[in-house]
């Protein structure tokens, strides 16, 4: 947790699993065929395999991943598996356990290092590292996390340090661009090729292969955002959906969930609030003169889904 005081979500407003289920239902119908599970931190939610099984087993759903820090990843990677997660993608900023106490405020690395040998043993089928690239934190070490995900054979996506919410005290010069990070890394790997993406397009990753045969994705949101091609929705764990990170608002789904709505009928109101959106949220941040954090941690601290780990990020 990037700060020490958080006005937390009263459990009472989080979604059940059978509500999370009569939402993915509800998406389902509209065409979505993947579901990911991600936070904050999924794996804090008890039993968190039964909610795998339960959204795994909805008509129509064909994949379900899973986001994580990786911390408590060990103990139940088996469990997810068995489920039927298919996929799992797990943070690592770091090879340095220090620099995750430091950074994090964690002295769990060993766990998160525990927790990706447990997925590879268990036989996940394409999994990822995703890494935040901070300057002066850990951008030193992109070789060494490429090297590290390679002789596991995982695929490391970089992603470039976003100013959405405000807590981790974002400023614009510690985020590393595509161009300077492609660079950095051909000094050591060799020419960069990029790779086709018409297999996935809407795919936030845009991925290159090295001279030295590894392949990198990078996630450029922050100075070339994709807005244009994102089809990605978000619904909170209060059942909150934000049409776009970036968004000041969200829509309240569990309301009308909880007051009786069928499937089609949220089906149909997502489909009109999916279809009325606008949102260029990244792409509008580009162009602010002085660019600084998202939201002033004041604001962070009196409505929490504004910040990036309660959306999902």
């Amino acid at each position: 947790m990037p700060e020490d005081h958080y006005r937390w979500l009263p459990r009472e407003s989080l979604l059940s699993y059978e509500e999370i289920v009569e939402l993915t239902k509800a998406f389902a119908s509209l065409g979505v065929t993947k579901l990911r599970l991600t936070g904050g931190e999924p794996l804090l939610r008890r039993d968190l395999a039964t909610l795998v099984s339960m959204v795994r087993a909805v008509p129509g759903i064909e994949q379900v991943a899973l986001t994580t820090n990786g911390v408590l990843l060990a103990s139940v990677a088996r469990q997810l598996r068995d489920a039927g997660l298919d996929r799992v993608t797990i943070s690592l900023d770091t090879l340095i356990p220090e620099r995750m106490a430091d950074f994090a405020r964690s002295t769990r690395h060993p766990d998160v290092i525990a927790g990706i040998d447990a997925v590879i043993a268990c036989g996940f089928a394409n999994t990822k590292l995703n890494a935040v690239v901070v300057r002066g934190y850990n951008d030193d070490e992109v070789v060494n996390l490429v090297r590290f995900a390679s002789a596991r054979g995982l695929e490391i996506r970089f992603i470039e340090y976003m100013d959405v919410g405000g807590a981790t005290e974002w400023s614009e010069s510690k985020v590393v661009p595509l161009p300077e990070l492609l660079d950095r890394l051909e000094q050591q790997l060799g020419a960069a090729s990029p790779m086709s993406r018409a297999d996935d397009p809407t795919a936030p990753a845009r991925r290159w292969r090295f001279a030295n045969g590894e392949v990198v994705g990078i996630i450029a949101s922050t100075t070339a955002p994709f807005c244009r091609d994102c089809d990605r929705g978000r619904v909170t764990a209060d059942g909150t959906f934000f049409r776009c990170l970036y968004a000041d608002a969200g829509f309240d789904l569990r309301t009308n969930l909880r007051d009786g709505a069928s499937v089609a009928e949220m089906a149909a109101w997502l489909r009109e609030l999916w279809l009325d959106r606008t949102d260029r949220g990244a792409e509008e941040r580009v162009f602010v003169p002085a660019r600084d954090i998202l939201v002033p941690l004041v604001d962070l601290r009196a409505d929490p889904r504004r910040e990036m780990h309660v959306r999902g990020g």
